[in-house]
């Protein structure tokens, strides 16, 4: 992972904003090359004002007014199109740039595994995904493209001042420097509290999502009350760096001000000397005065640019270290392609540890092909991190795992989950319909599959009795359906999947008796002639199983059939008439 203390250069996360845009560099080309266009035919309109003020008015000439109002006419005309025709590859690029973050965001959120989502929480993931992704789009919205147009301008009028008048073109200087100068204090002061409200925006959303998913308990302890005291200390704190965000911006803009006004007085004194003393025309101060607001204009809104992107650099850092997170579990990057794959699952002296704690010790075991094999043990001796080092959610710090003989870290992501199905205790329906559902399995399958896949996990006939049968919306988290509802559907999935590795992880575990049995009965269907792995919290469901594999403190004790286990009065058997007391008692 990488490390979070250390802050990216603010200069070196705007670039990897702006590398987005080098997929449409010819768009971006165009967009400069139209600003440079736009910018010079703006510039000539004060120039058709001072030909009118010195040459028109004066000589009276009707013919000479007529061509020039007709030459600015085209000219505006022209800029109406150009402008359009700019905005519109504008908006196309921001559009398209915005698109290929987002899919990367998500891509980048698919590959980094358990372990982020273990030790980040859900607020800041969300968080990323909308506010600080609606901070860079701002920038290829609004911002780039405005800082790119306004600098053409600005460059294209000092020009045009220059060559007018170099005496009166000086004046912008110091004036741009009172603003430029008593910026970086107020810069400073902006980026400390946009980056503390970036933070509280985080804070926000990671409240508002514990609300909604602990609604029934916040209800059933009636801590309502406390509930929304603390999201009012939330959206308060938010508040607060958002006013002091504002409160230094509005002084950086007082300074703008005075500027322009210190400006306009310098320009207006040196103006009269020089008309005085018929070193300057009429027409060439009221151009002057046009090109000097408009230039001062566009400088400082240079800088505000340039800060308002500094401040959405904040939240787009964190976009940046997210991107540079490196996955904890890595493919390899030549893998070998197995269609499916078959034989023996052996771990070979593995260790793995998790938060400075170790779960699995010098582990060997073997999973036979085509047997059923249960692990069981007591609470934390690394059942469930067997499934998941199956699966290589995680990777052992030490050892090798293999399935018939090739080690899983030099197999496909795609070879191997395809090779397994998983049926975990809270099963994850999304709020889609029943038959979509379903095809998550295997998406390419035909409705007789669907409805094959579906009698053979028992679920048919209760899926029948919903208001639309398959197609039934089941909302989010699949509500409308019971927690053995849910188990058929998702081994409703494993069924049209097909997968020669079925991993069960405490599959009937948070179930009655009566949805226990009705899941028992489709998974007896599921798991004939596959080689399954179950963790089993009751042990009464794993009778009938090839193998049993006991756990303590992440090593094999003892191993045999359920009988030999019993009789051999060990572990195992603590176990079992522990927990069977457990279920009577309850």
């Amino acid at each position: 992972m990488v490390d979070q203390g250390k802050k990216a250069n603010l200069f070196v996360v705007y670039l990897w904003c702006l590398s987005y845009l080098k997929k449409y560099q010819w768009k971006v080309i165009t967009m400069l090359i139209l600003g440079i266009v736009i910018s010079t035919g703006e510039l000539l309109i004060p120039k058709f004002i001072q030909y009118f003020t010195d040459h028109i008015l004066k000589e009276q000439n009707y013919t000479l007014f007529y061509t020039t109002l007709g030459l600015l006419v085209i000219v505006t005309s022209f800029l109406f199109f150009a402008t359009i025709m700019n905005n519109r590859i504008k908006n196309t690029v921001a559009e398209l740039a915005s698109r290929d973050l987002q899919v990367s965001l998500f891509k980048h959120t698919r590959t980094l595994g358990f372990v982020y989502f273990e030790n980040h929480s859900v607020g800041k993931t969300l968080s990323l995904m909308n506010t600080e992704l609606k901070a860079v789009q701002n920038i290829y919205r609004d911002l780039f493209p405005w800082l790119m147009k306004e600098a053409i301008f600005s460059t294209v009028a000092l020009g045009f001042m220059f060559y007018m008048n170099y005496k009166l073109a000086l004046i912008v200087f110091p004036c741009f420097l009172l603003y430029y100068l008593a910026g970086p204090f107020f810069d400073k002061k902006t980026s400390i509290h946009a980056r503390l409200l970036s933070q509280s925006r985080i804070d926000l959303n990671q409240k508002t999502y514990e609300t909604i998913t602990g609604l029934n308990e916040i209800r059933s302890n009636g801590s309502e009350q406390w509930d929304v005291s603390r999201f009012e200390n939330k959206i308060d704190d938010r508040g607060k760096q958002f006013m002091y965000t504002s409160w230094y911006g509005l002084w950086r803009g007082s300074i703008r001000r005075i500027s322009y006004y210190a400006g306009g007085i310098a320009l207006f004194g040196c103006g009269f000397y020089l008309l005085k003393h018929q070193q300057l025309t009429v027409g060439e101060f009221v151009a002057f005065v046009l090109y000097f607001f408009a230039t001062m204009h566009r400088l400082t809104s240079v800088i505000t640019s340039i800060v308002q992107q500094k401040v959405l650099m904040f939240q787009a850092e964190r976009l940046y270290e997210f991107m540079k997170l490196k996955p904890s579990v890595m493919e390899s990057k030549s893998p070998r392609n197995i269609d499916m794959l078959n034989g023996n699952i052996a771990f070979q002296n593995v260790h793995f540890w998790y938060n400075d704690r170790c779960i699995l010790s010098d582990l060997n075991l073997e999973i036979k092909e085509g047997q059923k094999t249960a692990i069981v043990g007591s609470s934390g001796s690394g059942k469930s991190t067997i499934l998941k080092l199956i699966g290589r959610f995680y990777d052992p710090l030490k050892g090798c795992i293999t399935i018939g003989n090739i080690p899983i870290t030099e197999i496909s992501y795609g070879d191997l989950r395809n090779s397994m199905g998983f049926v975990f205790q809270d099963t994850f329906l999304f709020a889609g319909t029943v038959k979509e559902n379903i095809l998550f399995g295997y998406p390419d399958a035909c409705d007789e599959s669907v409805l094959a896949s579906a009698k053979a996990a028992f679920a048919h006939e209760f899926i029948m009795d919903l208001p639309n049968g398959y197609d039934t919306i089941l909302g989010e988290r699949g509500v409308r359906l019971s927690g053995g509802q849910k188990q058929r559907i998702s081994i409703a999935r494993m069924f049209l999947k097909n997968p020669k590795i079925i991993i069960l992880d405490e599959p009937t575990s948070a179930l009655d008796n009566i949805s226990e049995y009705e899941v028992q009965k489709a998974l007896t269907n599921l798991l004939h002639n596959r080689t399954t792995i179950t963790v089993a919290h009751r042990l009464s469901t794993i009778k009938d199983y090839d193998r049993i594999i006991v756990l303590h403190h992440g090593s094999v004790i003892e191993s045999g059939t359920f009988e030999e286990l019993l009789n051999h009065n060990g572990h195992f058997y603590t176990l079992y008439y522990g927990s069977e007391t457990e279920v009577q008692s309850g």
